[in-house]
């Protein structure tokens, strides 16, 4: 079985800076991990192939430093990473980092199964994965809890809300995990050597190398355009209650509540 992990490189930090030019973070000097959901895919990858054999494949759309990112799966146990980065790929929103992910897959080939995280911790939209099986056309089943390899098919449990649905499909699929899926393993020592040891642990795929309309990718060619961002002022305000006993500090209380529609 062949299966093809999405990743994405993410500020390992809640303090983000924002260019109030374009909308984008500002990723220079922060710190960065893999985005956790995806880390779930991944586990969940390299759990498949133990059962089943196969191949795991991570790729990853992003500046050179995501080189990171796919040295830390090579050391999880990915076979093969390859980089997307480009400077005309740079501000991409969710259709246009779809639409170059899925024309670098089609070109990676040969998969059975694809994962990617439910979400990215700098962006909240759940969006990129689906629409990589939209590009692709091959179904897709998000927010998985447990998935089974049955024969050519794949048993799924959908989480939502309200409650878990069974799924059933063939493959291929696109499948998003969630946390509950598992417990993202730790990187052995010897692969971690493997993987900053050699310098083709990494292999890249620029815009040269994809199929991909220059004008439906980067900032300009995003349907998206973010009219402002700003990051939220954190304040503090305190008061204190007076009163000649706590009956009366309580119905003060209660007053000043109830001026602001808390109660």
């Amino acid at each position: 079985m062949n299966i093809i992990v999405c990743i994405k490189q993410v500020p390992d930090t809640n303090e983000v800076r924002i260019n109030q030019e374009t909308g984008t973070l500002i990723r220079d000097g922060v710190p960065s991990i893999i985005n956790p959901d995806d880390k779930n895919a991944l586990e969940a990858a390299l759990q498949l192939k133990d059962l089943h054999g196969g191949k795991v494949t991570v790729v990853s759309m992003g500046p050179p430093q995501a080189k990171e990112a796919l040295r830390e799966a090579y050391a999880m146990g990915a076979d093969e990473t390859w980089l997307i980065t480009d400077r005309a790929f740079g501000g991409s929103d969710t259709w246009a980092t779809a639409t170059i992910i899925a024309a670098a897959i089609e070109k990676i080939g040969n998969y059975d199964l694809i994962f990617c995280g439910r979400q990215a911790i700098d962006g909240d939209t759940a969006q990129v994965g689906p629409e990589i099986a939209e590009f692709l056309d091959i179904p897709q089943v998000t927010y998985a809890k447990s998935i089974e390899e049955k024969g050519d098919k794949f048993i799924i449990t959908r989480k939502t809300e309200g409650e878990d649905y069974l799924i059933e499909t063939s493959k291929p699929v696109l499948i998003t995990a969630i946390s509950d899926l598992n417990q993202p393993r730790y990187p052995r020592v010897r692969r971690i050597f493997e993987a900053y040891a050699a310098e083709d642990v990494v292999r890249v795929l620029t815009s040269a190398d994809l199929p991909v309309d220059p004008t439906q990718i980067g900032l300009k060619g995003s349907p998206t355009n973010v009219h402002s961002s700003f990051v939220p002022t954190k304040e503090k305000h305190s008061e204190i209650i007076e009163g000649t006993d706590k009956t009366e500090k309580a119905e003060r209380l209660l007053e000043k509540l109830k001026a602001v529609n808390v109660i």
